[in-house]
């Protein structure tokens, strides 16, 4: 499932370029969240709207109120903003830095994801590989006023995810797809509200875009969702952190392959730092995986 959400959200990419050429970013959220919702909602009901095994407190409730706000509305919102104003390159670097903020994070609020020395070293190696993969340009300045203001709203978009993940894990007993739907219906409750407010009514999209946007929604965004929660639940957010080493190779990858972009001479390097960080840091889980005691 792991494999599977990097190859689905680093193509991702490649097709929120070509949805962008018709529609403002906020509403491209908001529309990938919105359609995803609805999908999700339909799904859920064919199988009679399960959710949490046993009568969920208030508290409960205003954690997932959180997680569905910070695992796709908010950040969404933040990512949108700040990267008017520094490189794309710096955007990457800081989605890959959701794996560092939750590990510190787990050690305090998740049983069991304590930090030891080989998953921190372990996390540093990987995330030097992306930074390799990304390259130089990825702290190049941009001039702008606000570039400082934007890149503290990539980072908080990173802590965003990281968060999520931890409360999410610390939810009790939960139907996987009813807590995936919620999620997306609370972010739709937010993210087109705010989409409305900051960028008015959106354009009419052409049939191309349309086409896009519904791709967006069912494949990136409700499908990818509903396995990150299965992934989260079951083996937890430092696991789930993984990904995000895996999604920058894969946007490089494919977009040499379908876009003809050239592939940057440091992309082999990188590869053998995030493999070498993924297998470092998750060594007990990988030999739990394949069988063998940790």
């Amino acid at each position: 499932m792991i494999a599977v959400l990097a190859f689905v959200w680093g193509g991702t990419f490649m097709v929120t370029e070509i949805a962008l050429t018709g529609m403002p970013p906020f509403w491209v959220a908001a529309s990938r969240i919105g359609f995803a919702a609805v999908v999700m909602v339909v799904i859920w009901g064919a199988r009679g709207f399960a959710l949490f095994e046993q009568r969920p407190t208030f508290a409960q409730w205003v954690t997932l109120f959180f997680v569905g706000c910070l695992s796709g509305a908010v950040p969404f919102a933040l990512l949108a903003w700040g990267q008017q104003y520094v490189t794309s390159g710096f955007a990457g670097v800081s989605m890959a830095s959701t794996a560092l903020i939750v590990v510190p994070l787990a050690h305090f609020m998740v049983p069991g994801e304590q930090m030891t020395w080989r998953r921190v070293v372990g996390f540093v190696i990987g995330f030097v590989g992306v930074a390799v993969l990304i390259g130089g340009q990825a702290f190049d300045t941009t001039g702008s006023d606000l570039e400082t203001a934007g890149r503290i709203a990539c980072v908080t978009a990173a802590s965003c995810y990281a968060l999520s993940s931890i409360l999410m894990r610390r939810l009790p007993g939960v139907d996987a797809i009813g807590l995936a739907t919620l999620l997306l219906v609370i972010g739709s409750f937010v993210s087109l509200p705010m989409a409305l407010a900051v960028e008015g009514p959106p354009p009419l999209p052409s049939g191309q875009i349309l086409l896009v946007l519904l791709f967006l929604g069912l494949v990136p965004t409700a499908a990818a969702n509903f396995l990150r929660v299965l992934v989260v639940r079951s083996a937890g957010p430092v696991f789930m952190s993984l990904v995000n080493y895996q999604v920058p190779v894969w946007s490089v990858v494919l977009g040499a392959l379908i876009l003809s972009e050239p592939l940057p001479p440091s992309l082999l390097y990188a590869m053998v730092l995030i493999l070498i960080g993924l297998g470092i840091s998750q060594y007990g889980a990988l030999r739990r995986l394949f069988g063998r005691k940790p």
